[in-house]
């Protein structure tokens, strides 16, 4: 639902896409447990452009493209000035740099995942982050 309210306005599902998602997950409450990420991803009412995070040259590029640059001073001062330090944080690490709001939280971590796991495809499923 937050993904939703995250959108522009244009961009936010139908109704009746949201009443098709939730008809399916009535009817078939395990895929509730068993959605990865990946699924998540590709859900019609998360849809949205994924750029490819693996080509961002830096830490501030990368928080201007999921419109969080306000964040940038934090993440330089607790040092996380490469992408590669940033693709370890967790939801702790999210919340000591001061991000208090829990969709801004959500939408950091996200991109992380999105982050690792075009990592993981770009590289083979032979090598972990």
């Amino acid at each position: 639902m937050l993904d939703c309210w995250q959108k522009d306005r244009n961009e936010r599902p139908k109704f009746f896409q949201i009443v098709s998602v939730l008809d399916k997950l009535i009817r078939n409450p395990i895929a509730l447990k068993t959605l990865d990420s990946t699924s998540r991803l590709n859900s019609p009412l998360l849809n949205r452009n994924i750029p490819s995070y693996t080509s961002f040259a830096s830490v501030d590029e990368w928080l201007d493209v999921i419109k969080m640059g306000r964040y940038k001073d934090n993440f330089a001062a607790a040092g996380y000035l490469s992408l590669g330090l940033v693709m370890r944080m967790n939801m702790e690490d999210v919340r000591r740099l001061g991000v208090t709001l829990m969709g801004h939280q959500k939408k950091i971590l996200t991109s992380i995942q999105i982050m690792r796991e075009q990592l993981i495809c770009s590289n083979g499923p032979g090598i972990h982050v």
